[in-house]
């Protein structure tokens, strides 16, 4: 995939809060050549490339830096503070794209030699990663340097500081990957989850962290590599090894949501493993609803029962409630599907008609079960009770198609009744209704 493809954005990464270490004018341990005439230059020029860097006139000061650097490499560990000051500001300086990689190229050479010399690469690794992002991010032959420095940064201090430093790091990732295919997806996401681990972290301490989460979010949308078939191809069979990996559970979850993949399989394999370790009223119902549509009821129904233990307001209350009306219904459980939606109906006004339009059609459906066959005024006497439930839930076609089996004016003569006579239907819908009829 090339760069362009990537969508890179050259600000995507904006101004880091870096602090630099600044201009050295004096250190310990100045160790002047013993030849007079040596110790004579190494002074002169000392002075010099001070005064050229204090104007800011860094590709003079340069010169006898360089002489420095070359005949007096011990002289001071002042020549490597100030130079990486000097070669940086020679590079911001020059015309020449050759000389501006060379420059650049010095600024982590100088790095190099210090820790030849000094051997306290803790005290400047981050700086030297910094630069080398700041240098290398756009050039796909040096990027990787980029990236491999940030990792020694966090393999000497564990993490990047400051914070803002994180981003930066998956960008170089994100840039590495683009220009040279430098890791695999499985790599790329596992970089993703530790630099935001770090980012949870300084979080947690203190730090505002959001806008480095968003540009690793966008970065990470903008690599295409998490899809359905990644999550399922290449995670799933993990968490199919690995059932208990709540870590890897929580990520396909995440993933799942966010790129639409909730019906399949190892979604809802990660439910279930981040269900069991702490279930909340979201991870149950969601758990359940899969189970509905997997047609596995009375699995659903646990899972329902559950997630009503753990709702907090009666909105969630009647939502589980309404959930268990289904869940009876296709069970074959009318009359506690009935109870379950008149107790979300109850619960959440905004059921009401849901709910009575729902019993109207489990009453509707009843007709085989409900048939007793010695009087058929009380056996379509239930089709009145399923036209009351519409009625009550406003629903003109089911009215409709309930009062066209009522029974008939020759019905209730043949059996001596009179339309207003009332009669209990008995069955499971036990309701005493007034009669009436469909002609």
């Amino acid at each position: 995939m090339m760069l362009t493809n990537m969508k890179i954005k050259s600000a995507i990464i904006g101004c880091l809060s870096f602090l630099m270490v600044g201009l050295v004018q004096a250190q310990d341990n100045w160790n002047w050549p013993s030849d007079q005439e040596m110790e004579a230059k190494a002074r002169e020029y000392n002075a010099a490339y001070n005064d050229y860097m204090k104007s800011e006139e860094f590709l003079k000061a340069k010169g006898p830096l360089h002489w420095l650097l070359t005949n007096a490499p011990d002289l001071n560990e002042a020549l490597y503070i100030n130079g990486v000051k000097v070669y940086e500001g020679a590079a911001e300086m020059a015309t020449d794209e050759a000389e501006i990689s060379a420059f650049q190229d010095s600024v982590l050479t100088i790095y190099d030699l210090r820790n030849e010399l000094y051997d306290n690469e803790p005290q400047w690794i981050a700086n030297k990663a910094y630069y080398a992002y700041k240098f290398y991010k756009g050039n796909k032959d040096k990027v990787d340097i980029a990236a491999k420095l940030f990792e020694r940064t966090i393999e000497i201090h564990g993490k990047l500081e400051p914070s803002s430093l994180n981003a930066a790091y998956f960008d170089a990732i994100y840039r590495n990957f683009a220009f040279n295919k430098a890791y695999t997806p499985d790599e790329v996401i596992s970089k993703y989850e530790f630099i935001m681990t770090k980012l949870d972290e300084d979080e947690a301490a203190g730090q505002n962290v959001a806008t480095s989460k968003g540009t690793l979010e966008q970065l990470l949308a903008a690599m295409d590599i998490i899809n359905c078939d990644f999550i399922e191809n290449n995670m799933g069979p993990k968490l199919t090894a690995d059932p208990t990996n709540l870590k890897l559970a929580k990520q396909i979850f995440q993933y799942s949501i966010k790129e639409k993949c909730t019906s399949s399989d190892i979604f809802l394999k990660a439910l279930e493993t981040i269900d069991n370790d702490s279930p909340t009223f979201s991870t149950s119902q969601v758990r359940g609803m899969r189970y509905m549509q997997n047609s596995e009821y009375a699995k659903a129904g646990e899972l329902f029962e559950k997630a009503l233990t753990l709702a907090e307001t009666d909105e969630q209350k009647a939502e589980i409630h309404w959930d268990m009306a289904k869940v009876h219904a296709n069970l074959g459980r009318k009359n506690q599907a009935r109870t379950s939606a008149l107790k979300a109906a109850e619960l959440n006004e905004e059921r009401q008609a849901d709910a009575h339009s729902f019993i109207g059609g489990l009453i509707m459906s009843s007709s085989n079960d409900c048939r007793g066959g010695q009087s058929r005024v009380k056996d379509y006497s239930i089709y009145i009770a399923a036209y009351n439930s519409y009625a009550r839930a406003g629903d003109s076609q089911g009215m409709a198609n309930a009062k066209s089996r009522f029974p008939s004016k020759e019905e209730l003569f043949t059996e001596g009744f009179q339309v207003g006579d009332t009669i209990n239907t008995g069955c499971w819908v036990g309701q005493t209704v007034t009669l009436a009829t469909r002609d």
